[in-house]
């Protein structure tokens, strides 16, 4: 399969013809990659079961892992769900559009395809304008996981999709690098308390500001068994992983520095190449080692903006092990620990 990549510009001309061709593939049944404020997504028309099978196909993603149905407007839920709990509306007039998934009851109208055999849906509604406008043109609503190749680091770059998906789809939109960088808050309604089932950029405060008490499922931080159905994308399956095995060192800071360079050390002794993830004031205590640096420990927005292009970037760099820096679990922290706890597959050394 031939894939066509073709970059959003300044020309409305231009722009008109590309999103007029991508609905096109929507509708037929074919699948596109776009971006969105979180990460970029790999669509395709919600209600086609056989679309749904393409974007498992094209990712290797397993077909029991949820679909996030995207929609353009907040009454395009009562479409997908005939059991619409009020606080939906609460969180859909405080985060929408935005970075925030709904997992409510679905209707009979939803493929289980798309959910993964479950009878909920997760619905969001994307913030950014070329996400909508795809929706809204299509004519229908999109099915879409992050455009990569299941387990691997989640794009924030038309490149990265390229890399990952080129000769698999139909069509990339190139819409520049993403201004999140990590995908929405996934919050399951269909329980007493909401439970917040993914962590991302509207934090557990924020909800809990919106719409009071809020749970973290108990998983968020040490995966789900084998033998669970996962209730929502990235809950169950090796995630975000970069091609080296990679460690995550927690502790006091000068701790973690020594025990860094140490390492360093000893896998270059032994011919290997060493990869090191680190906030920009540690960055400074070292001289070797491929070092990136994920901006100010204190940027919580910098820090997730930066993960998953510098997980790729160690896969650029041909590196065989990665350290990398724990940091704070809290706000958007929490969701960049998540993140790393799955790259790693929760491979943790305390000093």
């Amino acid at each position: 399969m031939d894939t066509l990549t073709v970059r959003i510009t300044d020309n409305k001309e231009q722009n008109d013809r590309l999103f007029e061709k991508a609905a096109d593939i929507i509708r037929k049944g074919g699948l596109v990659a776009f971006p969105t404020e979180t990460v970029y997504g790999l669509g395709g028309d919600a209600f086609d079961e056989s679309a749904a099978a393409k974007i498992y196909a094209a990712k290797g993603r397993p077909s029991d892992n949820p679909l996030i149905v995207h929609i353009a407007e907040v009454s395009d839920m009562e479409k997908l769900s005939d059991d619409i709990p009020e606080i939906a509306y609460k969180l859909a007039e405080k985060f929408w559009p935005g970075p925030l998934t709904m997992i409510v009851r679905k209707n009979d109208r939803v493929p289980l395809s798309v959910t993964g055999g479950l009878d909920t849906v997760a619905i969001r509604l994307p913030s950014h304008p070329a996400a909508r406008r795809l929706i809204r043109e299509s004519g229908t609503f999109i099915a879409a996981p992050s455009a990569n190749l299941s387990g691997r680091p989640s794009p924030t770059r038309a490149s990265h999709v390229v890399e990952d998906l080129s000769g698999r789809i139909d069509m990339i939109i190139d819409g520049g690098d993403i201004e999140i960088g990590l995908e929405s808050t996934i919050v399951d309604l269909t329980e007493d308390v909401p439970v917040i089932l993914r962590p991302g950029y509207i934090t557990r405060e924020m909800l809990m500001d919106a719409v009071g008490e809020v749970r973290l499922d108990k998983a968020l931080m040490t995966g789900v068994a084998a033998n669970v159905r996962p209730k929502a994308p990235g809950m169950k399956y090796r995630h975000y992983a970069p091609k080296a095995a990679m460690t995550i060192v927690e502790g006091n800071t000068d701790k973690v520095i020594a025990y860094m360079k140490d390492k360093l050390d000893t896998q270059t002794e032994a011919g290997h190449k060493v990869g090191l993830m680190l906030t920009s004031a540690d960055a400074a205590f070292f001289d070797k080692g491929e070092i990136i640096s994920l901006g100010d420990r204190n940027d919580e927005d910098e820090i997730a903006k930066n993960l998953f292009a510098a997980l790729r970037e160690f896969d650029d760099r041909g590196v065989d092990v990665i350290y990398s820096e724990a940091f704070p679990e809290t706000g958007v922290g929490q969701a960049v620990m998540n993140r790393l706890l799955k790259a790693a597959g929760h491979t943790v050394v305390h000093v």
